[in-house]
């Protein structure tokens, strides 16, 4: 059993998905197919990654083209095989699959996790809950950087663990939803601009540019539409610096929900980073008018909310005007 892309059904199943993302998160005890996705990646990267760069972008092509096509090609299997016992089961393993690629209630637990010592002013629990979330060096940072480290991942994350899972999600249910987090995954792991990563990951970096590119742009207008109903987010003027701010990111997609989430919040995201031995300073971002401060989290936190209600509503719309003309 197959559900028809931006259907009314798919909809109702990818909100299933997300009521049930919202309530348990990820269990332990389910096994998570982006942890295999991780170890197969590892695996390849071991074996691939070597040899002259052209050769290493060639393979890293290849990585790129098996893992996400794998992905797609398993969840495929998977509800086709549940569909010839019954069309029932057939959803329940597409619901399934669909809600291990959605993290929205273990981003929002990891942001409180920093936000909660550090507004009693415990620095060093915050700085060692927030280095589990970004790859910065966070020993010397203090409240405003532990801060903006924090909102910064909630605003890309954003993106990455709940609305672009949700955009692929309703166009292709669980399959492409999957060969989405196979992309994402594959960036993670290898889309690094690191001597051992720049021709191997090249590909991953690009593709995952490529499927981020409406995702991110949708989040980050649902962030600014639904502010205007989220108390404590400055609306008026953010959606036009944004325009202006986005594009001076590293990355081609993170900027716009970073950018949206830092003139909703009037602070400064972006700066001067340290990574080990290296450092990195990235394009300031917002129309700071208060300093970061553990607060500015909770207030991400309802950002986060914002980009996916808001963007779930014009998914929803889209498919109703669909089905009303079909």
């Amino acid at each position: 059993m197959t559900l028809p892309p931006l259907s009314p059904e798919l909809l109702a199943l990818v909100l299933a998905a997300l009521v049930l993302d919202l309530w348990l998160g990820d269990p332990r005890w389910l096994p998570h197919p982006v942890v295999g996705m991780g170890r197969l990646i590892g695996a390849l990267e071991a074996r691939l990654n070597r040899g002259r760069p052209q050769a290493r972008r060639a393979k890293g092509v290849v990585l790129t083209l098996v893992v996400v096509g794998l992905a797609w090609t398993l969840a495929t299997l998977a509800i086709g095989l549940a569909g010839v016992v019954s069309p029932w089961l057939a959803l329940m393993v597409e619901g399934l699959l669909l809600w291990t690629c959605l993290a929205c209630r273990g981003l929002v637990h990891a942001a409180r996790a920093v936000a909660t010592p550090l507004a009693r002013g415990d620095l060093y629990q915050a700085r060692r809950a927030v280095s589990a979330i970004v790859g910065r060096d966070t020993r010397a940072l203090d409240e405003a950087g532990v801060s903006r480290a924090c909102v910064e991942s909630v605003a890309e994350n954003t993106v990455d663990g709940i609305t672009a899972p949700l955009f692929w999600a309703l166009l292709g249910g669980a399959p492409l939803a999957l060969a989405y987090k196979a992309a994402n995954t594959l960036d993670s792991m290898v889309g690094h601009r690191s001597d051992r990563y720049r021709e191997f990951g090249w590909a991953s970096a690009r593709f995952d540019d490529l499927v981020n590119l409406l995702p991110a742009r949708l989040t980050a207008l649902a962030m600014w539409c639904l502010a205007a109903v989220v108390p404590g987010l400055r609306r008026r003027g953010a959606w036009s610096a944004t325009c202006r701010q986005a594009p001076a990111h590293p990355s081609p997609n993170a900027g716009w929900p970073e950018a949206m989430v830092a003139n909703l919040l009037g602070v400064e995201l972006g700066g001067v980073n340290r990574y080990g031995d290296q450092i990195s300073d990235r394009a300031r971002l917002g129309t700071p008018t208060e300093t970061l401060k553990a607060r500015h989290i909770d207030a991400a936190i309802r950002c986060l909310y914002a980009g996916t209600a808001g963007v779930l509503t014009l998914l929803a719309l889209i498919i109703l005007v669909l089905e009303a003309v079909r």
